[in-house]
């Protein structure tokens, strides 16, 4: 039998993976053509436990502008968190290497929910995009363990990962958007989401983008963070003439479609030379 392949080769496999799936749905030739129509790509993240088909709608609307990929990341419903949020960010780092590889003069990083917090993540560890959209920000691991919610989950992985046991598994319950669902996670993928200052928490990455870019924060008035405001993590992030905080009407799930035309004439005005 086949010893089981180690964590870091497993990461280099599902690395290689994305960025041949990428490089299969936009080939040379069809890349080049895209390239000789557009000078934008955009990447498209779900929020939690959702997938790819959820923004497919969405990132079809962004085409008179972008050429943009509706992507599946590592807290999908299929996934269910199989990377930890390094990885994660990696992963998006890879395909934002194929897309400048393939001419892209500007590459924007969109997201929904745990998607847009994934994208202020990026923003802060890697930043080497153009400009961000967040649309219905979602996710606040700082909440949920000032709560009491995944407090004892949060302090046994940390425990755990002191002790140097980063592959106990821990028994965590997630909340998404009044909805829960149990998982058994190693102690360092779990913190890596769900540590109140950790990757997830918003405004401390906001705070600590690597550079200014355009910057869209796309929220709901029936959206839960929306009495939060442009001081929860937007008014963070260095300030750019063309970031904007943009309100719509709408509730967390539907912010993409409601917000879709309003999103298309900043992202033109975004990418103008």
């Amino acid at each position: 039998m086949n010893p089981k392949p180690h964590r870091s080769a497993l990461k280099i496999y599902r690395l290689a993976f994305v960025a041949s799936l990428l490089l299969c749905v936009l080939s040379p030739t069809r890349a080049q053509a895209q390239v000789d129509a557009k000078t934008c790509a955009m990447i498209v993240m779900h929020g939690k436990w959702g997938g790819p088909r959820f923004l497919e709608g969405f990132a079809r609307a962004m085409a008179p502008a972008c050429d943009a990929k509706s992507v599946e990341m590592p807290w999908s419903g299929r996934r269910a968190y199989d990377a930890g949020y390094p990885a994660a960010l990696e992963e998006i780092g890879a395909l934002v290497k194929v897309l400048r590889a393939q001419g892209y003069l500007r590459v924007l990083l969109a997201g929904h929910s745990f998607g847009a917090n994934a994208a202020l993540a990026y923003m802060a560890e890697i930043g080497d995009v153009d400009g961000i959209i967040a649309m219905a920000p979602g996710h606040s691991p700082r909440q949920m363990y000032e709560v009491g919610m995944d407090r004892g989950s949060v302090d046994e992985a940390r425990a755990a990962l002191n002790s140097g046991r980063a592959d106990q598994k821990i028994r965590l319950t997630d909340l998404n958007q009044g909805q829960r669902r149990d998982f058994n996670l190693p102690a360092d993928l779990l913190l890596s989401y769900f540590d109140p200052d950790g990757l997830g928490d918003m405004p401390g990455t906001a705070a600590r983008f690597k550079k200014a870019v355009p910057f869209l924060w796309v929220i709901g008035r029936l959206d839960p963070l929306y009495p939060a405001g442009e001081g929860f993590a937007y008014a963070r992030a260095l300030p750019h003439p063309l970031s904007l905080y943009l309100v719509v009407r709408a509730g967390h799930k539907d912010t993409p479609e409601a917000a879709a035309a309003e999103i298309l004439a900043w992202v033109k005005q975004a990418i103008a030379p």
